[in-house]
Protein backbone atom coordinates (compact mmCIF):
# COMPACT_ATOMS: atom_id res chain seq x y z
CA UNK A 1 0.00 0.00 0.00
CA UNK A 2 2.91 2.60 0.86
CA UNK A 3 3.92 2.19 -3.10
CA UNK A 4 0.66 4.11 -3.92
CA UNK A 5 1.53 7.18 -1.62
CA UNK A 6 2.74 10.12 -3.18
CA UNK A 7 5.35 12.85 -2.10
CA UNK A 8 1.97 14.73 -0.29
CA UNK A 9 0.62 12.00 1.45
CA UNK A 10 4.16 10.63 2.97
CA UNK A 11 4.63 14.44 4.41
CA UNK A 12 1.19 14.17 5.94
CA UNK A 13 2.26 10.58 7.88
CA UNK A 14 2.97 11.18 11.14
CA UNK A 15 5.97 9.94 12.87
CA UNK A 16 4.50 7.59 15.03
CA UNK A 17 2.92 6.15 11.57
CA UNK A 18 6.39 5.95 9.77
CA UNK A 19 7.74 4.49 12.72
CA UNK A 20 5.28 1.85 12.43
CA UNK A 21 5.96 1.23 9.08
CA UNK A 22 8.67 -2.23 8.23
CA UNK A 23 11.81 -2.12 6.19
CA UNK A 24 10.00 -3.96 3.33
CA UNK A 25 6.96 -0.95 3.56
CA UNK A 26 10.33 1.76 3.59
CA UNK A 27 11.72 0.21 0.56
CA UNK A 28 8.49 0.30 -1.51
CA UNK A 29 8.43 3.69 -1.82
CA UNK A 30 9.08 5.10 -5.15
CA UNK A 31 12.52 6.41 -5.30
CA UNK A 32 10.97 9.66 -6.49
CA UNK A 33 8.64 10.10 -3.09
CA UNK A 34 11.23 9.68 -0.36
CA UNK A 35 11.81 13.68 -0.51
CA UNK A 36 8.20 13.45 1.03
CA UNK A 37 9.68 12.24 4.47
CA UNK A 38 9.78 15.03 6.17
CA UNK A 39 12.35 15.40 8.95
CA UNK A 40 10.71 14.74 12.04
CA UNK A 41 9.43 11.65 9.80
CA UNK A 42 12.96 10.42 8.61
CA UNK A 43 14.17 11.25 12.29
CA UNK A 44 11.79 8.43 13.58
CA UNK A 45 13.17 6.08 12.34
CA UNK A 46 14.97 3.10 12.55
CA UNK A 47 18.29 1.29 11.33
CA UNK A 48 15.96 -1.82 11.25
CA UNK A 49 13.44 0.02 8.85
CA UNK A 50 17.00 1.54 6.97
CA UNK A 51 17.87 -1.63 5.45
CA UNK A 52 14.83 -1.98 3.58
CA UNK A 53 16.41 1.25 1.27
CA UNK A 54 17.78 0.39 -1.43
CA UNK A 55 20.51 2.75 -2.80
CA UNK A 56 18.97 5.02 -5.19
CA UNK A 57 16.40 5.70 -2.36
CA UNK A 58 19.62 6.52 -0.15
CA UNK A 59 20.70 8.52 -2.91
CA UNK A 60 17.57 10.15 -3.72
CA UNK A 61 17.36 11.55 0.58
CA UNK A 62 18.13 15.23 0.95
CA UNK A 63 20.87 16.61 3.18
CA UNK A 64 18.53 17.76 5.36
CA UNK A 65 16.81 14.46 5.93
CA UNK A 66 19.96 12.56 6.13
CA UNK A 67 21.24 15.15 9.14
CA UNK A 68 18.04 14.15 10.74
CA UNK A 69 18.91 10.41 11.35
CA UNK A 70 19.16 9.39 14.37
CA UNK A 71 22.78 8.19 15.33
CA UNK A 72 22.24 4.60 15.59
CA UNK A 73 20.25 4.88 12.19
CA UNK A 74 23.56 6.02 10.07
CA UNK A 75 25.35 3.47 12.11
CA UNK A 76 22.86 0.70 10.62
CA UNK A 77 23.51 1.83 7.49
CA UNK A 78 25.16 -0.84 4.94
CA UNK A 79 28.44 -0.85 3.13
CA UNK A 80 25.91 -0.36 -0.27
CA UNK A 81 24.31 2.65 1.43
CA UNK A 82 26.99 4.43 2.45
CA UNK A 83 28.67 3.71 -1.42
CA UNK A 84 25.29 5.37 -2.03
CA UNK A 85 25.75 8.47 -0.50
CA UNK A 86 26.22 12.02 -2.32
CA UNK A 87 29.09 14.12 -1.41
CA UNK A 88 26.51 16.44 -0.31
CA UNK A 89 24.71 14.05 1.77
CA UNK A 90 28.42 13.02 3.37
CA UNK A 91 28.71 16.69 4.22
CA UNK A 92 25.63 16.55 5.96
CA UNK A 93 26.43 14.01 8.48
CA UNK A 94 27.03 15.34 12.07
CA UNK A 95 29.96 14.41 14.11
CA UNK A 96 28.24 12.28 16.19
CA UNK A 97 26.79 10.57 12.82
CA UNK A 98 29.92 10.05 11.77
CA UNK A 99 31.37 9.14 14.70
CA UNK A 100 29.17 5.88 15.29
CA UNK A 101 30.34 4.38 11.75
CA UNK A 102 31.91 1.43 11.60
CA UNK A 103 35.18 0.94 10.30
CA UNK A 104 34.26 -1.02 7.10
CA UNK A 105 31.30 1.77 7.03
CA UNK A 106 34.02 4.72 6.72
CA UNK A 107 36.71 2.33 4.32
CA UNK A 108 33.12 2.85 2.13
CA UNK A 109 33.45 6.37 1.78
CA UNK A 110 34.35 7.54 -1.56
CA UNK A 111 37.29 10.03 -1.32
CA UNK A 112 35.18 12.56 -2.26
CA UNK A 113 32.97 11.97 0.31
CA UNK A 114 35.61 11.47 2.93
CA UNK A 115 36.91 14.65 2.09
CA UNK A 116 33.39 16.49 2.53
CA UNK A 117 33.01 15.53 5.89
CA UNK A 118 33.59 18.23 8.70
CA UNK A 119 36.41 18.51 10.26
CA UNK A 120 35.20 18.31 13.53
CA UNK A 121 33.27 14.60 12.25
CA UNK A 122 37.18 13.94 11.44
CA UNK A 123 38.67 14.63 14.32
CA UNK A 124 35.85 12.37 16.42
CA UNK A 125 36.98 9.55 14.41
CA UNK A 126 38.64 6.76 16.65
CA UNK A 127 42.27 5.23 15.46
CA UNK A 128 40.25 1.88 14.88
CA UNK A 129 37.79 3.97 12.46
CA UNK A 130 40.84 5.26 10.74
Amino acid sequence: QVVALTSAQLSSLASAQVAALSSNAIGAIETADIVGLTTANVAALRSAQLVGLATAQVAALSTNQIAALSTAAVSGLTTNQIVALTTGQASSLSTAQVAGLSTAAIAALETADFAALKSDAIAALSANQV
